[in-house]
C-alpha cells in the first residue's frame, strides 16, 4: 500500500514539474516574441529614417573639382550615411522621364542645378537636428538652397515615438502577466509540499535552509522552460528570416544575443523571486492554516 502511495506521489510531483516547465516555456516564448518585435522595431525605424535625404543645390559657378572635394568633406561628417551627387544633366533626364516629355526642348536651357543628396544617420533624422543642418549649409558658399520634406520628418518622428511608447506599454503589461502566471504555477507546485515545509520548520530547520532546495529546483525548471522557449523562438526567427530577409534577423547577432540573454535572465529572476515569496508565505503560516 505504501509503495503504491509513494508511486502516486512521485507521478503527481512529476506532473507538477511538467506543468511548471510548460507554463514557463509558453510565457517566456510570448515574452521573447514581444522582445523580438521591440528590438527589431528600432531596426525598422532606423532603416526608414536612413532613407530620408537632405538635398543641397549647388551654385552654377562652382566647378566639378570643387563639388568633388565638397562631397568628400560631406562623407566625413558625423551625420552622413552616404552622399550622392546628381548633375543638372542627370536631373533633367530623370525629371523628363517622370513628366513624360522633354521639357528642355521648349525651355531652351536647363533650369535645374547640380545637387548632392545627403542621406543621414538615423540619430540625426529629427526636426530639430535637420533644421540645424539646414541652417549650417545655407551659410555655405557653394550651396544655393537646401531642401527636404519637413512635414514628412515631423510625421515620421511623431509616429515612431507613438509606436515605441505603446510597444513599451504592451511589453510592460506582458512582463507583469508573465510574472503572475509563472508565480502561480510555482506556488501551486510548492503548495503540495506545504506540510513538508512545516515539518522541517518544526524540527528546527531555518527558513534559509528550507528555501534553498525549492529555489534551486525552480531555477532548474525555469532553465528547462527557457531552453524550450528559445527553441521555439529559434524556429520563429528562422522562418521570419526566410520569408522577410530584409530584416536580417539571422545576421543580427546583437539582437539575437539580447533575446537569448533576456529570456535566460527573465527565467532565472522570475523563478527565484516567485519561489522565494511562495516559500516565505508557507513558512509564515500557522499549522492550522495549512488546511485552507
Amino acid at each position: 500500500m505504501s509503495a503504491k502511495f509513494d508511486s502516486y506521489q512521485k507521478r503527481r510531483l512529476q506532473s507538477s514539474y511538467f506543468s511548471v516547465v510548460i507554463s514557463i516555456a509558453i510565457v517566456l516564448f510570448m515574452v521573447g516574441i514581444l522582445g523580438l518585435v521591440l528590438l527589431k522595431s528600432t531596426f525598422v525605424a532606423n532603416r526608414v529614417k536612413e532613407k530620408v535625404a537632405i538635398t543641397l543645390f549647388i551654385k552654377d559657378d562652382v566647378t566639378q573639382k570643387q563639388i568633388k572635394k565638397f562631397r568628400e568633406s560631406l562623407l566625413k561628417e558625423e551625420f552622413t550615411k552616404k552622399a550622392i551627387y546628381t548633375s543638372k544633366t542627370q536631373a533633367a533626364k530623370i525629371y523628363s522621364k517622370e513628366i513624360g516629355e522633354d521639357f528642355l526642348s521648349f525651355l531652351g536651357k536647363n533650369p535645374l542645378k547640380n545637387g548632392i543628396d545627403i542621406y543621414l544617420k538615423a540619430d540625426f533624422v529629427t526636426p530639430e537636428k535637420m533644421q540645424e543642418i539646414e541652417k549650417r549649409f545655407l551659410k555655405n558658399a557653394f550651396v544655393a538652397d537646401v531642401s527636404y520634406d519637413k512635414p514628412l520628418i515631423n510625421i515620421l518622428t511623431k509616429n515612431i515615438k507613438r509606436i515605441s511608447f505603446w510597444l513599451l506599454v504592451v511589453s510592460g503589461f506582458f512582463g507583469v502577466v508573465s510574472m503572475i502566471l509563472i508565480n502561480s504555477s510555482i506556488r501551486l507546485s510548492i503548495y503540495s509540499k506545504r506540510f513538508n515545509i512545516k515539518t522541517m520548520q518544526m524540527v528546527g530547520a531555518t527558513k534559509r535552509f528550507i528555501r534553498k532546495p525549492f529555489i534551486w529546483q525552480s531555477i532548474k525548471l525555469g532553465t528547462v522552460g527557457a531552453v524550450l522557449a528559445l527553441i521555439g523562438l529559434g524556429i520563429v526567427v528562422f522562418y521570419i528570416d526566410k520569408y522577410i530577409p530584409s530584416l536580417e534577423l539571422l545576421k543580427d547577432y546583437l539582437t539575437l544575443g539580447y533575446l537569448v540573454g533576456g529570456v535566460l535572465i527573465s527565467a532565472f529572476l522570475i523563478t527565484w523571486i516567485s519561489t522565494f515569496f511562495a516559500t516565505q508565505r508557507f513558512l509564515n503560516l500557522q499549522t492550522n492554516e495549512l488546511y485552507y
